[in-house]
């Protein structure tokens, strides 16, 4: 059996600074900032052995902030424009949209799968459903999951 790795809580300012250059680099790659792991230990302030050494054993802690993924599930009549309407519901509430599936219509309802972060919404869920409910052509919308 394979021995687990215990994990640890521990307030950045006491860790040597490597690790937050190293989350630094690691964010530079993934937002394409950076053409490659030299480049963004570089940007980063960082040796690329020090990037290579730390890179899959740092990353950020965001677990208590309030921030968590909810997923709504939707039944939009097939119109134009229905889906952008959510959307733009969505992003005025201050949904950060991470997933979208869309299936096929059938019998002119198309049924929509949206995940996205809450911690910066300007309102309660219970509330934004209920405006999403409100928009014309939104036949249906359901919370089905929340982490």
């Amino acid at each position: 059996m394979a021995e687990s790795k215990e994990r640890l809580i521990v307030d950045a300012d006491v860790l040597p600074d490597v690790f937050g250059r190293v989350i630094e680099a690691k964010k530079l790659l993934a937002q394409g900032r950076v053409r490659n792991a030299s480049e963004a230990a570089r940007s980063a302030g960082i040796s690329r052995s020090a990037f290579y050494k730390y890179k899959d054993a740092v990353r950020p802690y965001s677990g208590d902030n309030g921030d968590r993924i909810a997923t709504y599930s939707l039944a939009l009549v097939d119109e134009p424009g229905v889906l952008s309407t959510v959307l733009a519901k969505l992003s005025r509430a201050g949904a950060n949209v991470l997933t979208i599936n869309q299936n096929i219509p059938v019998d002119g309802v198309a049924p929509v799968t949206i995940s996205f972060r809450t911690g910066a919404l300007t309102t309660d869920e219970e509330h934004l459903m209920k405006k999403l409910r409100g928009i014309s052509g939104v036949a249906d919308c359901r919370s089905v999951a929340g982490r």
